[in-house]
């Protein structure tokens, strides 16, 4: 009996030693695959970096040619187009033409050939095409109240709208009977004549007269202030949807230009104060304007004739050449009839 229970208990011994033996075993081997894993994470990551490091040191081709010269420029173009609300031509029966009038100054005026603004926009479009504008005007008119001595604040924009608006052209025809411009009479005869039940749009554009002639820019106490130039420009445009809500109305903003000072000498627009503002100035107020009213700004300061590109489009500090036209009407067409 004596001899067996300690046969066994030399076994349970064994037992004990050999699964503290496999145990251990087993540790060791657990500590030393954990090991290889971290050191093989370790030189994973240091490859790693140094591959990024080797690539980031040699770099890319450049392809900057530092000889190389352009007239492009990044900037952004802020055109703002508004349709017209569906509610505002019902009832209205649409006679399966387009008819547009063109009100403003001497981008309008001063050639009414083929390669005339109004007529390019006829050209690209298809459209009736009538062209309403009158050389040498301005937005603003010079007076609050209609002067005889000063007979252009007759063709100045609030002027005509209202004369559009409410079919009365005494004054108007009134005025171009003193004009020397023989196109003053023919143009308020037209406008008179105009069933403006027929007009589809309308667009405004005047160059930057009423920056070079001083028209104060904009009276925030008096913003329909027919003597600054967003105050008519609002006035206007009021008279106007408010006889004829059916109009769509897109005001084709200045491009740049110069100014002449008293030595005869060209002072950049964007540059020169002249009292109310540089041309820039002028322009936001203008934009400002137009969202005020809910109708559409095309910006040609900055997406059509710029201080870089002029020289292509103009004829001197103010006046466009064909090219120059081509591309305020393309401008046109492309926002407010793609």
């Amino acid at each position: 009996m004596e001899n067996t229970q300690e046969k066994n208990n030399a076994e349970a011994e064994n037992m004990t030693d050999v699964s503290e033996k496999v145990t251990t075993g087993d540790r060791k081997r657990i500590h030393v695959n954990i090991h290889l894993i971290l050191l093989a994470a370790i030189v994973l990551v240091i490859g790693f970096s140094a591959i990024r490091l080797y690539i980031w040191d040699k770099g890319t081709e450049s392809t900057y040619d530092p000889n190389a010269q352009t007239t492009e420029f990044d900037v952004e173009v802020m055109d703002n187009i508004i349709p017209l609300a569906p509610e505002l031509r019902e009832g209205r029966v649409d006679d399966g033409v387009t008819t547009i009038l063109c009100l403003g100054d001497d981008p309008f005026s001063l050639d009414r050939g083929e390669g005339g603004l109004s007529e390019q926009i006829a050209k690209k479009t298809g459209a009736t095409v009538y062209n309403g504008a009158f050389t040498g005007t301005t937005m603003a008119a010079q007076f609050a109240s209609y002067n005889d001595g000063y007979i252009l604040d007759a063709f100045s924009f609030s002027y005509v709208a209202n004369s559009l608006a409410s079919g009365d052209f005494d004054l108007m025809k009134t005025a171009a009977s003193y004009s020397y411009d023989e196109s003053f009479a023919k143009n308020t005869q037209m406008l008179s004549e105009l069933d403006m039940n027929t007009v589809d749009m309308i667009c405004i554009m005047y160059d930057g007269s009423d920056y070079i002639n001083k028209r104060p820019c904009d009276d925030p106490n008096a913003p329909y202030d027919i003597i600054t130039y967003t105050g008519a420009l609002r006035a206007g445009v009021k008279a106007i949807q408010e006889a004829y809500p059916h109009i769509r109305i897109a005001v084709m903003s200045h491009t740049f230009c110069h100014s002449i000072n008293e030595e005869g000498n060209f002072q950049n627009g964007d540059r020169v104060d002249l009292g109310h503002g540089t041309l820039s100035h002028y322009w936001q107020k203008e934009r400002d304007a137009t969202m005020d009213v809910s109708v559409s700004f095309i910006d040609n300061f900055y997406g059509s004739v710029n201080e870089d590109n002029y020289l292509d489009y103009m004829t001197d500090y103010i006046h466009f050449n064909d090219a120059g036209r081509e591309l305020l009407a393309r401008r046109f067409v492309e926002c407010m009839l793609p």
